[in-house]
């Protein structure tokens, strides 16, 4: 082969070369700029919805003649309650920041006790079917029964509120959890069992290799459902037994007729709870199975 000949296959593969990074750029920019679309088009969208809830509530505001507070006397007590939410001047007078941190650890508390129990039981009841037979009923049985039932139970095996909170937490957090590890782990397809026979795998090596893999996305599911239902019993549960958290915030706020006070903390609560599941949204999306 000439050295001409030579020097004109070069030229072709540095031209090939540089279509093909001048197509992937192109492609690059083109999933870019329909990523950015797309997300400029979703938040429009929840502008649009925002806007049209502001003006309902407008709506309600001035058909109730001011008894309900309107969006701009709300926001501005909202203002003024995070512009110092952590001041404590006593035990009925804590900022709406303090009230917030001691919601949030109680349902963490209890979240995670709940968790603890619910995932072993989960992989128990989703691996053996006898254990299925034997526990399945008794959690139909105690699923449906209200959180705020539990309360008075909480109060006489622990002789505290505040315990009593964390107690119907935990048993809230229990349900959703379980049932969604139970079904992820009974889904193990019979062909990934039989290559752990195969390979003569222990029983702790099909614990982390098959087992928990496979049914992780379901647990996080359950995981997700579950924090959302315990930030909802959360403030019922502090109305009952008071003292502090975001719950006694909205019962001492109605009693003080501040209805400013009461639809600035569900505003705060809600934002909490998207927050929340957003978080549990993301870690579900980072161990699903991509196709």
């Amino acid at each position: 082969m000439s050295e001409i000949d030579t020097l004109k296959i070069d030229s072709l593969e540095q031209d090939s070369n540089v279509s093909t990074t001048s197509f992937f750029k192109k492609d690059s920019i083109k999933l870019a700029m329909t990523n950015l679309l797309e997300k400029i088009k979703s938040l429009s969208l929840a502008g649009i919805g925002l806007l049209l809830f502001i003006g309902f509530w407008s709506l309600l505001s001035y058909y109730t003649k001011g008894t309900l507070p309107a969006p701009k006397d709300t926001f501005t007590v909202l203002y003024e309650m995070l512009r110092n939410p952590f001041y404590d001047n006593g035990p009925n007078d804590k900022g709406i920041g303090l009230q917030l941190l001691k919601s949030i650890k109680t349902v963490l508390l209890g979240f995670t006790l709940g968790s603890l129990i619910a995932i072993p039981i989960g992989i128990l009841m989703g691996a053996s079917t006898i254990c299925k037979q034997i526990l399945y009923p008794i959690v139909q049985l105690l699923k449906p029964v209200s959180p705020l039932a539990w309360f008075p139970i909480g109060l006489v095996v622990f002789k505290d509120t505040g315990m009593a909170t964390i107690f119907i937490v935990f048993i809230t957090s229990l349900w959703s959890t379980l049932i969604n590890t139970s079904f992820g782990v009974a889904s193990i397809p019979q062909d990934h069992k039989n290559v752990a026979k195969a390979f003569g795998f222990s029983k702790m090596r099909y614990l982390t290799k098959i087992l928990v893999p496979f049914s992780l996305p379901h647990i996080i599911t359950g995981l997700r459902l579950s924090i959302s239902v315990a930030w909802l019993v959360i403030v019922a549960g502090e109305m009952l037994s008071g003292g502090a958290g975001i719950g006694f915030f909205v019962w001492d706020s109605w009693n003080a007729l501040s209805l400013e006070k009461v639809i600035s903390a569900i505003i705060i609560i809600g934002i909490v709870g998207l927050l929340f599941d957003k978080l549990f949204t993301y870690i579900e999306n980072k161990v699903a199975y991509k196709a």
